[in-house]
């Protein structure tokens, strides 16, 4: 793997991809700013070896018009503060203002171009945009792998104008590398857990996985329709009735590759979806008609954390229950719990996806995990054993 690390920028500008679309309040101030914080050691690296950096990134759907909303100028603040240091704003991406502030950056200097988005080129992969931004940079350098899994210009066009001097940041490192140990390199024995609502959405990421573990949980709701086709009665659960075939054969596969498949036991019920509404714990082959699981049981709990205290390498995408809902959050804090502890004494454990990032962020989990990905879509994609177009561009 090509990264930053193999070069030294000293008097070099790099042109680095980053990913700072990030949340913002009414008043478009920023809300969140993980994504700028996730990528401080690439930038830190390329000033320390006496280079400048000019970032690119999009931010929100302007769909190739300028926006005031959408402008990057109203989180230069935000990155100045998170970077420690001044942040020079070019108020377009490409043009003369942006070479003549490129042509007067001096080492050590930071400059932000303008939203990419504003230009429907970029969104297109459009090679004559992607060339114009090349012109911007000795080098380049795509740290933003949640962009990773589109082919757009900043992200799977622009590589091809750096033949010798193109790099993986820390931060897409990194998230390759958790991936790597899921797939491929991981100490044995790797258990994914696969929760959510519905088993059509993690269809191709099961086949891909199956050959490379030893234990495979699956909860939330995905889970009932597993059930459902193992012949139990689930009430008003979640269920995708043209998905029971597959399930068995997921089953089937599974046996086949001697993968070990955990399902619940038993759930916590409600008579609605609905926070108060009345609840209780029962086998999860034996739920009533009119009420629904939306939480993993007592049972269930203990038998995933013995599974999790036995494993070296964890996958985690997807709740086990509504966590949104307080009460029907302790399963998967129960789970969250399970993994933090695994790691504590060894296991590399890696969380993706939105609502298993959400959980974590919402619960204070991130700092009791290996990884939390950046990357929702590309996180997926790659899992689903895809060659994602921004990670062919450096690799060819």
């Amino acid at each position: 793997m090509k990264t930053i690390n193999d070069f030294n920028f000293k008097d070099k500008k790099a042109l680095v991809r980053v990913d700072f679309n990030v949340p913002q309040s009414a008043d478009l101030k920023v809300t969140d700013n993980t994504r700028i914080q996730a990528v401080k050691p690439t930038i830190d690296k390329i000033l320390n070896d006496g280079g400048s950096v000019i970032l690119m990134t999009h931010l929100g759907r302007p769909k190739g018009k300028f926006s005031e909303q959408f402008s990057l100028k109203n989180i230069v603040p935000e990155i100045e503060a998170v970077l420690g240091k001044e942040v020079k704003f070019c108020k377009d991406c490409i043009g003369e203002d942006a070479e003549n502030m490129k042509a007067n950056l001096k080492p050590g200097e930071i400059l932000l171009l303008e939203n990419l988005r504003f230009y429907e080129q970029e969104e297109a992969g459009d090679k004559e945009f992607a060339e114009k931004l090349s012109k911007y940079g000795d080098a380049y350098v795509n740290d933003a792998f949640a962009t990773a899994h589109r082919e757009h210009a900043s992200t799977a066009v622009i590589a091809q104008f750096f033949p010798s001097t193109k790099f993986f940041g820390l931060l897409m490192a990194k998230e390759l590398e958790a991936i790597d140990k899921v797939l491929r390199s991981g100490e044995k024995p790797i258990t994914a857990i696969l929760g959510g609502s519905k088993v059509s959405t993690k269809i191709t990421i099961i086949q891909n996985i199956l050959p490379a573990i030893n234990n495979l949980i699956i909860g939330g709701g995905m889970a009932f329709t597993f059930i459902k086709a193992l012949g139990g009665s689930i009430g008003n659960s979640l269920l995708e009735v043209d998905k029971i075939d597959l399930a068995l054969e997921i089953l089937e596969k599974a046996k086949a590759l001697n993968v070990k498949v955990y399902l619940p036991v038993d759930t916590i019920i409600a008579d609605e979806f609905n926070n108060d509404a009345d609840r209780k714990e029962v086998d999860i082959y034996d739920i009533p008609d009119g009420w629904m699981g939306l939480d993993a049981g007592l049972k269930t709990r203990d038998l995933f954390h013995d599974v999790l205290m036995d494993s070296r390498t964890i996958l985690w995408n997807g709740p086990i229950g509504v966590f949104e809902m307080p009460n029907f959050s302790e399963g998967t804090i129960a789970l969250g719990d399970s993994i933090a502890e695994s790691t504590k004494l060894g296991a590399f454990s890696l969380v993706g996806g939105g609502d298993s990032v959400a959980f974590v962020k919402q619960f204070n989990y991130a700092d009791k995990v290996s990884y939390v990905s950046t990357g929702g879509g590309a996180m997926l994609e790659s899992l689903e054993g895809r060659e994602l177009p921004g990670v062919k561009a450096i690799n060819s």
